[in-house]
């Protein structure tokens, strides 16, 4: 009797191709579906673990010729190599989107990396070792990169064709500027636990309020305006390292 623990996520790809052995349950990889088989009072549990897809146009296999999406072949399973037109959320599997839920971005960046990984390629060919390194190193890269909504605003306005300057904007607007240079030398002086947390507060709230205007601006498609606020999130967001540098300090 087979119980299915977990439904496998429709129009979703073979992601392994393997038959391993263990006390009291074997590993099984068939079509769709990674398969954990384990018996449980008499009784055989089904696990299909959720497969892993892109949007992304489906591609060549550089092993068989076949049909093959972002990662895995769907006829005789080899690992791909990376993509170069796959975005970081195609890679991820989630909506081009800013507001994101980031646990489950952290599901499915566990999920990849738990078939992605290196470990599990060390008994296959030396091609298929480093396109294993090369597809967790970019997934890995992306996962970092859609994490924070600093990070990830960037990435969305550079999609959409915004060039950005490197590190903060020395042409933002005066009034932020002695505001940051302000916070900055308070942090630089003061000795107290009391006023760090207090400065701690109060970039919290700020970095809050300007993520919430960040998706409303790239809801409306408003790309001066999220450029603009993006320059107030890296001040903001370098002003939020500083105060957990000061609080390690006091720690």
């Amino acid at each position: 009797m087979l119980r299915a623990a977990h439904r496998c996520v429709p129009n979703l790809q073979n992601i392994c191709s393997a038959t391993a052995s263990g006390p009291g349950k074997t590993l099984r990889f068939v079509g769709k579906y990674c398969l954990h088989l384990k018996k449980v009072k008499g009784h055989l549990t089904l696990n299909s673990s959720r497969c892993l897809c892109s949007r992304s146009s489906v591609r060549k296999c550089w092993s068989c010729g076949s049909s093959a999406q972002l990662f895995f072949c769907s006829s005789c399973n080899s690992i791909q190599p990376p993509s170069d037109t796959a975005t970081y959320f195609e890679i991820l599997n989630c909506d081009q989107t800013f507001a994101l839920d980031t646990r489950k971005l952290q599901g499915k960046y566990i999920e990849l990396q738990r078939c992605l990984h290196p470990d599990n390629f060390g008994q296959k060919s030396q091609t298929e070792q480093k396109y294993s390194e090369e597809q967790s190193a970019l997934v890995n890269k992306a996962y970092r990169t859609l994490q924070k909504p600093l990070t990830r605003s960037v990435y969305l306005l550079q999609l959409r064709g915004v060039e950005l300057e490197e590190g903060t904007d020395s042409t933002a607007d005066p009034s932020l500027l002695v505001k940051i240079m302000e916070v900055n030398e308070k942090l630089a002086e003061t000795q107290s636990l009391d006023e760090v947390n207090a400065v701690d507060r109060e970039v919290q709230v700020t970095l809050k309020n300007l993520t919430e205007q960040m998706n409303a601006s790239l809801n409306k498609g408003d790309l001066r305006t999220a450029r603009e606020i993006l320059t107030r999130m890296k001040y903001f967001a370098n002003l939020e390292e500083k105060v957990k540098e000061k609080l390690r300090e006091n720690l």
